[in-house]
C-alpha cells in the first residue's frame, strides 16, 4: 500500500493525473480496471477525479455527478475506450446499479471505471481492483492510501 500526503488541491489533482496517465497502455486484466474511492465529503475525490481524467485526455470538465449517479467519457488514446465515473453518495444499495448496465459496464475490458462512495456498493465490486481512500488531516492536509496499484 501506497500512502500520500498533499497539500492543496492542485496536488491533488496533480496526483490524478500522473495516475491517469499510468493507464493510457490500457489494462491487462480481462475486465474493467475499477478504482474505488472512498472519503469523507471534501477530502479530495473529485479533485482527484478531475486530475485523472485529465491524465487520460479528457478535456470535458468533471463534475461528481451526485445525481445521475454516472458520467461516460470517451478515451481517445490509449488502450481503453470509455472512462466511467460513478458517484454512489445517493445510491441506498447494490439492486440500484442495476438500471444502470453496471454489470456489463464491469465486464468490459475496454472501460475504466472510478467509483466515489465505493462502499455503498461493495457486496458487487470486483476484487481485483484500486482502492483509494482519502481522509482529511488538516485544513488544506490530505492522506491519501492506495491499495493494490502496481504501476
Amino acid at each position: 500500500m501506497k500512502e500520500l500526503i498533499v497539500f492543496s488541491f492542485n496536488e491533488t489533482e496533480e496526483l490524478g493525473k500522473k495516475m491517469g496517465q499510468s493507464f493510457l497502455n490500457g489494462g491487462t486484466i480481462e475486465k474493467a480496471r475499477v478504482i474505488a474511492l472512498e472519503g469523507e465529503l471534501g477530502a479530495g475525490k473529485t479533485t482527484f477525479l478531475k486530475g485523472f481524467a485529465k491524465g487520460l485526455g479528457i478535456k470535458k470538465i468533471i463534475q461528481s455527478p451526485t445525481f445521475i449517479i454516472m458520467n461516460r467519457f470517451p478515451i481517445k488514446r490509449g488502450g481503453y475506450k470509455s472512462f466511467y465515473h460513478f458517484d454512489c453518495y445517493r445510491i441506498e444499495n447494490e439492486k440500484e446499479m442495476e438500471c444502470l448496465d453496471f454489470e456489463n459496464v464491469l465486464n468490459n475490458k475496454e472501460n475504466l471505471v472510478c467509483i466515489e462512495w465505493a462502499s455503498k456498493i461493495k457486496k458487487i465490486l470486483p476484487k481485483d481492483r484500486i482502492d483509494i481512500i482519502f481522509s482529511v488531516e488538516g485544513e488544506n492536509e490530505r492522506k491519501i492510501k492506495i491499495k493494490n496499484y502496481d504501476r
